[in-house]
């Protein structure tokens, strides 16, 4: 195999794919990326057998052929080479010849027949989702998906298509976050995608106005980016049913500007850390919020003015988990609901539900 490309292109193809590669494997071809030179496109795949990321560039190919390269002795040589134009090189005994300008590298690599063929799956369904709109919704529920690998279907999200909306929906036994948009879609479907590929979703958006391909099989999910392809296992098993834990009674209602609130809860949460956790005390009366902490290190009290419909109420929250909630509430107002100290508090936009975050509250101790 020998090739001639940019060193910029060939830089960010490398660190994007190196994402998936696996960091310690048994089979040590996964801790490699595989590059194929064939025609005048060079592809390259990372792939940890849960989920693989490829891309494809422009080269010029003197010599067609692929090797498995360590991923991140590539990356980094790549990374620091001194001109624009690379040439690679591989000879029958899989040494990598790596020549930019008076800088050159001799690496060893491995056979491709050692690396793992990525899934192959038959297509069950194909939507189109504007890359701003997947960015915004995936951004707005991944906080809220759990790292808890006792209940694996909730370490990713729901994604639910039907009635021309695509919903998303993560939970973690301690908030919930709903997310929906209208799209062009007539497909009914529903399967559960990792927190984990969420995450590399994120990264790859780099042109908000295109569209992502997502096709979705059995087991196998691949999302398109530009030039970018992530290739997912789907999650199996069962997961909530979110449309009955949303509460549908309102015994407390009230709107409140989402950065004073957001605030305000930070100020609160100054005197919490990982060893010290107290939860942030919320009395809601009719024309105001009096939130306080105390903890081991001291106390802290605020007050926020509103205009509140129906009950008092005091209510005690986890700071981080009411903090996610109103930092990803991407509208200036927002609409708090809720149901006594003992019921989920649901946050919401005011006039719409593009998003509805459920948030548990704390058991609060008889002292305020």
């Amino acid at each position: 195999m020998k090739f001639t490309c940019l060193r910029s292109e060939l830089s960010a193809a490398v660190s994007n794919v190196q994402r998936a590669v696996s960091a310690k494997a048994s089979i040590p071809a996964l801790e490699g990326i595989l590059i194929k030179a064939y025609g005048s496109k060079l592809v390259f795949s990372g792939y940890d057998l849960e989920i693989g990321i490829t891309t494809t560039m422009d080269a010029t190919i003197n010599e067609e052929g692929e090797i498995v390269v360590s991923a991140k002795l590539f990356s980094d040589i790549v990374r620091k080479l001194p001109e624009e134009i690379v040439c690679i090189e591989t000879d029958e005994r899989l040494i990598t010849y790596i020549t930019s300008g008076q800088a050159d590298y001799q690496i060893i690599g491995i056979s491709s027949h050692e690396y793992p063929e990525l899934p192959k799956f038959e297509e069950t369904d194909n939507i189109s989702v504007n890359a701003e709109i997947l960015k915004n919704m995936i951004r707005q529920t991944i906080f809220a998906v759990s790292d808890n690998m006792a209940k694996p279907i909730y370490t990713g999200s729901l994604f639910e298509i039907e009635n021309n909306i695509l919903r998303l929906v993560s939970v973690d036994g301690y908030r919930m976050a709903i997310r929906e948009e209208n799209i062009d879609s007539n497909s009914k479907n529903k399967f559960v995608v990792p927190g984990k590929t969420q995450s590399e979703i994120l990264k790859l958006i780099t042109d908000d106005k295109k569209d992502v391909e997502i096709i979705v099989g059995q087991r196998h999910i691949v999302f398109k980016i530009e030039n970018y392809s992530i290739i997912s296992r789907l999650i199996e098993g069962n997961f909530l049913d979110y449309k009955t834990t949303v509460p549908k009674t309102a015994q407390t209602e009230l709107v409140i500007n989402t950065r004073l609130l957001s605030n305000a809860v930070d100020r609160m949460s100054l005197l919490t850390n990982e060893k010290i956790q107290s939860p942030v005390r919320m009395s809601i009366t009719a024309d105001q919020i009096k939130l306080s902490c105390s903890t081991a290190v001291g106390k802290a009290n605020d007050v926020l003015s509103v205009s509140t419909i129906g009950s008092d109420v005091e209510i005690g929250f986890n700071n981080r988990y009411l903090l996610d909630a109103l930092k990803n509430s991407d509208t200036d107002e927002i609409k708090l609901i809720l149901n006594g100290p003992l019921a989920p508090m649901i946050v919401k936009p005011v006039n719409s539900d593009s998003f509805t975050f459920l948030v548990v509250p704390m058991r609060l101790s008889a002292e305020g």
